[in-house]
């Protein structure tokens, strides 16, 4: 059988809160009722939401997730970057709601998270991704060592499953390990931390990880590869 559809009824304590983020993402809202009960209905192009609002509702305690799959993630996330940037002022990267860019993670596809007013995580991927499989343990992948490899396994952590901690110490660890590992990938290792520890209410940590990333000596061709990752970092660290 085909053109079934499928979509996810995500949970907000407060629906006109969740109907503004979703705007801010490029969503226009095409339905709304307070009562009998708070709902809407948000769509950007083929993808349709349904919003639940329920007084009392708490963000941190969300278990609402989906997947979506789409043409072009890394186009995607630049669309809703833009659309953040200018509805609150920054890039929201900690606490809820937050945008969290593309990184490749160990053991699934290259892809970025939206986590909601609802505390609800979109996880996107790209249609080419999820085709090819592009997971690193995947057959025929190529496997990353090093730092590199540290970074992904941190990404699965921190940015997959939420758990700043255990990212922060997979990042610890190989920057001890790894006192030779190359330097674009020392400067990745480091900028994530400095994302890591913004995430977790430590700014001044978070300051300094991001003054020994731009630090690391760099020829052309190398700051060229991280220039995107350190724009970045900086933006999320906000100013000195």
């Amino acid at each position: 059988m085909t053109g079934e559809r499928l979509y996810p009824v995500l949970t907000f304590p407060d629906l006109d809160e969740a109907l503004d983020f979703y705007a801010a993402l490029g969503f226009r809202t095409t339905y709304r009722q307070l009562r009998p009960y708070a709902s809407g209905v948000v769509q950007r192009d083929d993808m349709a939401i349904h919003l639940s609002g329920v007084d009392g509702y708490d963000p941190a305690a969300s278990l609402g997730s989906a997947i979506v799959v789409v043409p072009d993630a890394g186009a995607l996330y630049a669309s809703f970057a833009a659309g953040l940037r200018e509805r609150y002022g920054r890039l929201p990267s900690a606490g809820v709601p937050r945008l969290l860019r593309p990184r490749r993670k160990q053991g699934t596809t290259t892809g970025f998270t939206v986590v909601d007013t609802g505390g609800n995580w979109l996880r996107f991927y790209g249609t080419a991704d999820v085709a090819d499989g592009d997971a690193e343990d995947g057959d025929g992948a190529t496997r990353s060592t090093g730092l590199a490899r540290a970074l992904e396994v941190a990404a699965r952590q921190g940015d997959a499953r939420g758990d700043e901690a255990t990212a922060l110490a997979v990042l610890e660890r190989a920057l001890v390990r790894h006192p030779d590992g190359a330097p674009e990938d020392r400067v990745r290792v480091l900028l994530y931390r400095a994302e890591l520890l913004v995430r977790t209410g430590d700014p001044d940590a978070a300051r300094a990880a991001l003054d020994a990333a731009t630090a690391v000596p760099l020829d052309a061709a190398q700051r060229a590869a991280v220039a995107d990752d350190l724009a970045h970092g900086r933006e999320v660290v906000g100013p000195a």
